[in-house]
């Protein structure tokens, strides 16, 4: 489940990128996004692989992975993003939420790491 409007633009030096073709507002819920659970046994493969770059930590210790569906895997970083995710370990799925209002023809951004504002190193170039 997604708002309606969102898109993908490639964009040079990032990828694909998503954006919202409607204005949000800050608390709008923006995707609710099923994600494919990677056992923390099978993580190693996935370190292998071109997915490294696509999946977020899993589970209470954060030992698993998950790859999310719809746009979930495709929000681009941003030190200062203006959405923000939960993870949802119980119903399997990540909660992509405005954390600031976002106009129409504008990048949604998180941070990776979890917290706006958080600026440490991402573990590839931007």
């Amino acid at each position: 489940m997604h708002v309606p409007g969102l898109y993908i633009v490639y964009q040079e030096g990032k990828g694909r990128s998503v954006f919202t073709s409607i204005p949000l507002r800050d608390g709008d819920l923006i995707e609710i996004c099923p994600v494919i659970v990677i056992p923390s046994v099978e993580v190693p493969v996935i370190h292998k692989t071109f997915l490294h770059d696509y999946y977020f930590l899993w589970g209470e210790n954060m030992k698993s992975c998950a790859i999310a569906l719809g746009y979930g895997s495709l929000y681009n970083h941003a030190v200062d993003p203006n959405a923000n995710f939960l993870l949802d370990f119980e119903n399997e799925h990540i909660e992509i939420h405005a954390i600031k209002d976002i106009e129409a023809g504008e990048e949604i951004t998180i941070n990776y790491h979890g917290e706006p504002g958080d600026d440490e190193p991402l573990w590839f170039p931007l």
